[in-house]
Formats: C-alpha cells, sequence, structure tokens
C-alpha cells in the first residue's frame, strides 16, 4: 500500500484540510494500518491529521491515546537503519 492508498482508504477519519500520511515506508504504512484497525475497533469517531517525519521524529497527530506508542515505534524502526 502507498501513502496516498492508505489516505483514501482512512478518509473517512482524516481531519478535513490535513494530508494525513507523508511517510512513503511500506513498513510505516502497513503498521499504521493495522494500528489504525484496532483503533476504530473501540474509538470509531477516530481522526487524524498528519503523520509524518519532523526533525529526524516521527509526529503522529490523531485522537487516539495511542499516538506516543505509534511514534517510540517509528522512530525505532528509523534508528535500526
Amino acid at each position: 500500500m502507498t501513502r496516498d492508498e492508505f489516505n483514501e482508504k482512512w478518509q473517512a477519519h482524516l481531519e478535513p484540510r490535513h494530508y494525513g500520511m507523508s511517510i512513503g515506508n511500506p513498513q510505516v504504512i502497513e503498521y499504521m494500518d493495522n494500528e489504525f484497525t484496532k483503533e476504530v475497533e473501540h474509538n470509531p469517531n477516530f481522526t487524524y491529521a498528519q503523520i509524518k517525519l519532523k526533525f529526524g521524529m516521527a509526529r503522529v497527530y490523531a485522537t487516539s491515546e495511542q499516538t506516543g506508542v505509534w511514534e517510540r515505534w517509528i522512530d525505532d524502526l528509523y534508528k535500526t537503519k
């Protein structure tokens, strides 16, 4: 899945006027797709605005208590490369 396909799949949860996923790494996209699937099971009104790298660190802007977990996972992935 590409980042455009990810954003299209999750369009219903994307906040207006935001671009969503900007990271093109397939591992990050797959991970976030799985995490979003789990998130909407218990938080159906969940929204997200951006998933990006900023100053070499992951930033996930979303209405979820998991954003810190997601950011650490993405950061760890990039540290191991």
